[in-house]
């Protein structure tokens, strides 16, 4: 689809892992007739499709993806790389008449794309979402899906690709879930964990999935400081979508019948519906990248400013981390406050 001047026109899904940014990019693209280009440096690699939380065929809808897998697990696969094959999708994506959503979390790589490659701006319109969430509630949610992601196979999935001399500096064993997991095997391997100790293999198991979950954390927390550089930066008008009381749903859902179906209307009038019109309008009614940034009222990180703290004050500390929440609304706080104290029943009748 062309722009003004003839460019094409690009959509770009940004957000902290576990956000639901791909989940997004499905929605938006069955909508408009999009194919997803994935901007995830560890999902380009083949294999780990657990660790890796790539989407499945299934949560694809049909709707073609690129970027997805590909390259060999050993292999590295550079800026440079991403930059050649997300310019190749994009331009193959525009021939064809549609719409190319890029989404991912690797916005050091998605920076280099947008600013770095030569002319990629002065050939494209470029519209940006940001999903958000309030940082304490994004901070169980990553505990919950990690939990989630063992129970799915994550633990064997990763035992697969140990090795005694393995480089996590290289390949698909950069990835969070792969060296977190490397002193339960090298035990395992030694034959430490034999016999009838389970006490002994549940405390290193859950030693390791701690990591694991601290470390998702910080990377989230990575991701929200630089999408907030960004967010300063001309050309990157970013429109924030809410997505905490979708995660706290998700939180909740185990034990809750009715936190399904509620956690479903809210991804459609939380993120979905506001991204709707904000393609809608770039689409088929002008350039909406450099107007009005946040198409919902301010409940997360954005409407916190989120900060390494010099001290205590006014400050909460999750996920190792520490946010100063100076600029929520009293609605807000008293919404999340409900939540975290385990009035949940509010959360579904809202």
């Amino acid at each position: 689809m062309e722009g003004t001047g003839g460019k094409g026109k690009v959509v770009v899904v940004m957000g902290a892992t576990a956000t639901g940014k791909s989940k997004l990019a499905i929605d938006l693209a069955l909508r408009f007739g999009g194919e997803v280009v994935n901007s995830d440096k560890i999902q380009v690699h083949d294999g780990l499709d657990v660790v890796t939380n790539k989407v499945t065929d299934e949560e694809q809808a049909g709707v073609p993806h690129h970027l997805i897998g590909g390259v060999h697990q050993d292999a590295d696969y550079e800026v440079d790389d991403f930059v050649r094959d997300a310019t190749r999708a994009v331009k193959s994506i525009l021939a064809r008449g549609r719409v190319p959503i890029i989404a991912g979390g690797s916005n050091r790589y998605l920076e280099a794309l947008l600013d770095g490659e030569p002319g990629f701006r002065k050939r494209h319109d470029l519209c940006f979402l940001w999903v958000d969430a309030h940082l304490p509630v994004l901070h169980r949610y990553v505990h919950h899906r990690v939990d989630c992601m063992v129970e799915q196979g994550l633990v064997g999935e990763v035992r697969e690709l140990f090795r005694l001399d393995a480089d996590y500096s290289r390949g698909i064993r950069r990835s969070i879930g792969v060296p977190e997991m490397d002193a339960y095997f090298r035990q395992d391997a030694a034959n430490a964990l034999d016999g009838d100790d389970d006490e002994l293999r549940a405390r290193l198991l859950a030693a390791s999935i701690g990591e694991i979950k601290s470390n998702t954390c910080r990377l989230a927390h990575r991701q929200i400081l630089k999408i907030h550089r960004l967010r300063g930066l001309a050309g990157w008008g970013l429109r924030r979508l809410d997505v905490t009381r979708v995660l706290a749903l998700k939180v909740q859902r185990a034990s809750s019948k009715d936190a399904k179906a509620a956690e479903r209307a809210a991804w459609e009038s939380d993120v979905v519906a506001p991204a709707t019109r904000v393609v809608e309008t770039f689409l088929h009614g002008g350039n909406v990248a450099d107007g009005g940034r946040d198409e919902q009222d301010r409940l997360g990180t954005a409407a916190m400013e989120v900060a390494v703290a010099d001290d205590g004050t006014a400050a909460e500390t999750w996920c190792g981390l520490r946010l100063v929440d100076a600029a929520a609304s009293q609605p807000a706080r008293r919404w999340f406050h409900a939540w975290n104290e385990g009035s949940h029943g509010s959360l579904i009748s809202s």
